[in-house]
């Protein structure tokens, strides 16, 4: 395994994070557990969660992948060993069951971390993000943004900081970070850092082969106020393996969930197509190219990889081993520029 600090930080994160948000809906307690055993033996020692998981959100499953997180730490008596992340949930009027008034309030954030911590059974958060942005921005497959002259948000950032900060004094949250955020948002948390605040140390997009957008903008705000990339998704919720190229297979995300879809596009399987011949051209499965490339972005912190599997698990974690190339690089950008980003 290869580790990074996390940015600002003396902390040491594996360069592959374990998602967890299948367990509790396609992975029983059992299954979880198991991926945690195994990613921890093959050195990966950064988990990534939420207080939403685990996905698809409902009330059924609401906080199941943290109870199966706390469940294991207790059991193996192993928080020593892993740098724990865990996110509070933004507005959407999707997840009302979790709390009537979502968002960043005061009182959300005390319900919110109290409750994680209480089922992750442990007595702090390595790292607390804001899982998306309170304020109307484009995210979760939104190419542009819409200004919206009624929006009710107001710049509450330094509030938020000033909240957060509270708990890192408290010691129940050692840093923060942002997720599905975008260069404004990063750039607004920063100007409030320079007057004193907590400074985000991380944002945790979507960042895979058929969606590199954030190159565009905000990789430059990454290396110039030393904030570490989390790229999740990094196989298009499973495109990316090249398993939907032939039909859906049974028991599949997509397949399950045809909600999901959103790297399903005509532009997104010609891509895909494209890809694999790239891999099959040069001996490698599309997976562990599809990870390399992420893998080795020099602004990328730790990959966020998920499985449902042992197997998928073992292959996800070994691209950690594959270097790509200058010639594979050459031929994934020939694709890039041809069908440039076809699922934001």
């Amino acid at each position: 395994m290869r580790y990074n600090n996390l940015p600002n930080t003396d902390i040491k994160v594996s360069k592959i994070c374990l998602g967890s948000m299948t367990w509790g809906e396609q992975n029983t307690e059992a299954e979880g557990h198991e991926q945690l055993d195994f990613a921890l033996d093959k050195g990966v020692n950064f988990i990534d969660t939420a207080e939403m998981y685990a996905v698809p959100g409902k009330p059924e499953t609401q906080g199941a992948t943290e109870t199966i997180i706390g469940k294991w730490l207790a059991e193996r008596k192993n928080r020593d060993q892993v740098v724990l992340a865990s996110k509070i949930t933004g507005p959407s009027p999707t997840f009302t069951h979790i709390r009537e008034n979502l968002g960043f309030s005061a009182a959300a954030m005390e319900d919110a971390l109290h409750k994680s911590l209480n089922r992750l059974q442990t007595d702090h958060l390595d790292l607390y993000q804001l899982h998306w942005p309170e304020r109307n921005t484009n995210f979760f497959g939104q190419r542009g943004y819409t200004h919206k002259e009624d929006e009710q948000w107001e710049d509450n950032i330094a509030e938020i900081l000033e909240r957060l900060n509270t708990y890192i004094k408290e010691g129940k949250i050692r840093h923060i970070g942002l997720s599905n955020e975008n260069p404004f948002g990063v750039m607004r948390f920063m100007e409030e850092a320079r007057k004193g605040a907590p400074k985000m140390i991380t944002v945790q997009n979507p960042y895979n082969l058929l969606n590199r957008k954030d190159e565009v903008g905000l990789t430059e705000v990454l290396h110039r106020e030393n904030v570490g990339h989390l790229p999740y998704s990094p196989l298009g919720f499973g495109q990316l393996t090249g398993k939907y190229l032939d039909g859906y297979p049974e028991k599949a995300r997509v397949t399950l969930f045809p909600n999901y879809n959103r790297y399903h596009s005509d532009n997104g399987f010609e891509a895909t197509r494209r890809y694999k011949a790239i891999a099959d051209e040069h001996g490698i499965s599309l997976t562990q190219m599809a990870l390399a490339f992420v893998n080795d972005r020099p602004f990328v912190t730790s990959n966020i990889i998920g499985a449902t599997s042992i197997a998928q698990l073992k292959e996800n974690i070994e691209s950690i081993h594959v270097t790509l190339s200058d010639e594979v690089l050459k031929a994934i950008d020939t694709v890039q520029a041809a069908i440039p980003n076809p699922a934001p």
